[in-house]
């Protein structure tokens, strides 16, 4: 009988809630801690970035409209099927990066309890950020926040899956429609990720994963106008600097969040000022009775 060969996985883009290939057909391979090819993911090129973009802006509005009950209750969802992966996303971050069993099952947890952390602000963060201002005259003043739109996310950290999640899940909540690139050195997190929100209730547009080289995308992240705000994490100096040059042409929102521990730290990344770069504020002005 001969040796049977080993079939190994090409992971698949997340664009409109389908999982595509790109475009272009090209691929990466992905090498385990040590040498040898784990697997493939696919090189996203500037049509799938577009894509993703077309089906993130046709789905945000429907998503903003949504009730926050039935964010947080998806938010929730989506954690649910992570713990029904947690054994694959353990063996993703030992395989990669070569983690012990320790470290790999508590990035796991962390980032499943971050998400379900989040689905609880999904209904709340409206009443602790907005606020009722006095004002001296025969007015109603009230600040109220709102999603900004469309947010692209780019994180480079040494927890891919936990950086991910604490970008990504934030944005949900607040009503956000997201294009996330996955971590250029361990994309499978974000790969398995992609799988999860493909059965969790999550509406065809409102997350978009892609995996790629950062150096190629960024251009096209920075110029496509249908981008209102990108946030990333862990790049290199020459490429913050790239963001924001190419940004101030139409005026994005650029957030650098700066994480030198890997996002670990719930206090900050769990808390209310975890949401204000994915939001906007409107104050609203209202004769009162006299």
């Amino acid at each position: 009988m001969s040796e049977r060969l080993e079939i190994t996985k090409t992971y698949k883009l997340f664009i409109g809630g389908t999982l595509p290939r790109s475009e272009s057909g090209r691929s990466i391979p992905v090498h385990k801690h040590g040498g040898g090819v784990l697997a493939h993911v696919c090189r996203a090129s500037r049509k799938d970035f577009r894509s993703a973009v077309e089906a993130a802006r046709k789905a945000q509005p429907g998503w903003k409209a949504a009730t926050p009950y039935l964010r947080g209750q998806i938010l929730y969802r989506m954690a649910e099927m992570m713990e029904g992966k947690h054994a694959e996303f353990v063996q993703a971050l030992r395989d990669v990066d070569g983690r012990d069993q320790v470290s790999a099952h508590g990035e796991v947890d962390a980032a499943i309890d971050r998400l379900v952390s989040f689905a609880g602000w999904a209904d709340k963060f409206a009443q602790v950020l907005g606020c009722a201002n006095p004002v001296a005259g025969p007015y109603h003043n009230f600040t109220v926040p709102e999603p900004v739109g469309v947010v692209a996310i780019m994180v480079s950290s040494e927890r891919p899956l936990l950086g991910l999640i604490s970008t990504i899940a934030p944005a949900m909540a607040t009503g956000n429609a997201v294009i996330a690139i996955s971590d250029e050195a361990n994309p499978l997190p974000a790969c398995i990720l992609a799988e999860v929100a493909a059965t969790s209730d999550v509406p065809a547009g409102v997350l978009n994963i892609l995996t790629g080289v950062h150096d190629e995308l960024i251009p096209h992240i920075t110029g496509h106008a249908g981008v209102d705000t990108i946030v990333s994490s862990g790049l290199s100096t020459e490429a913050r600097g790239r963001l924001l040059e190419g940004s101030a042409l139409d005026l994005k929102r650029v957030h650098s969040i700066d994480a030198p521990m890997g996002f670990v730290d719930e206090r900050r990344f769990e808390s209310p000022s975890a949401l204000e770069p994915y939001l906007e504020f409107k104050t609203m002005w209202h004769p009162s009775a006299t």
